[in-house]
C-alpha cells in the first residue's frame, strides 16, 4: 500500500469510526424485565411446562432471559430444564428459539455436537453451568440416550457432576 492509499484507508476508517456513537447498539424500546418473572420463569423451568408456555406467550423474550441467583450463578429457562433432565421442557424451549448450549447438547446425547466443541475447546469438558452442574452431570440425566457423550467425557477425565460453587 503506497503512501496516499494509506491516507485515504486511515481517513475513510477514522470516519466510519467516529460516526460509532452516533449509532446507538443499546437503543431498545421498552422496560427490562422484573427481575421477579426472570426468576418465576427460571424457577418453573424446573417442573412446570405448562406455566413456562404461559409465560412465553406473554412474554416471548423471555426465552433466553437469565436469572442471577447469586455471585454469578446466571440461569436460563433452558439451563434449568437441562440440569435436572426435564428433556421435554427443553425441546419445547430449544423448538422456541432459545439458544441451545453444549450443556444441553449433552442431556440430549448430541456426540456430533459435543465432541467437535470438546476438540477445539478441550477445557470446557471442566465447564459449569448453573448452580454448578458439570457436562457429566447433563450427561447422566440424559440416561440411555446420552450415554455415548458420558462415556466419552469421562475418557476426557470428566470425574465431577457438581463443582461447589458456593462458600
Amino acid at each position: 500500500m503506497n503512501r496516499n492509499q494509506f491516507i485515504k484507508t486511515s481517513v475513510g476508517t477514522g470516519m466510519v469510526l467516529a460516526a460509532l456513537p452516533l449509532v446507538s447498539f443499546t437503543d431498545q424500546e421498552g422496560e427490562s424485565f422484573d427481575k421477579k418473572i426472570v426468576q418465576e420463569f427460571v424457577t418453573q423451568s424446573h417442573k412446570n411446562l405448562d406455566k413456562v408456555s404461559a409465560m412465553l406467550e406473554e412474554f416471548p423474550n423471555l426465552i433466553n432471559a437469565a436469572h442471577d441467583w447469586k455471585r454469578g450463578d446466571f440461569e436460563t429457562g433452558l439451563g434449568a430444564a437441562s440440569h435436572v433432565g426435564y428433556k421435554e421442557l427443553a425441546q419445547h424451549l430449544l423448538n422456541n428459539g432459545a439458544q441451545a448450549n453444549i450443556f444441553t447438547a449433552c442431556l440430549f446425547g448430541k456426540i456430533e455436537i459435543v465432541k467437535p466443541m470438546l476438540t477445539a475447546f478441550p477445557q470446557t469438558v471442566h465447564a459449569i453451568g448453573p448452580h454448578g452442574f458439570t457436562l457429566l452431570h447433563h450427561a447422566e440425566k440424559g440416561g440411555d440416550d446420552a450415554l455415548e457423550v458420558k462415556e466419552y467425557l469421562e475418557s476426557l477425565g470428566a470425574k465431577e457432576t457438581m463443582i461447589k460453587i458456593y462458600g
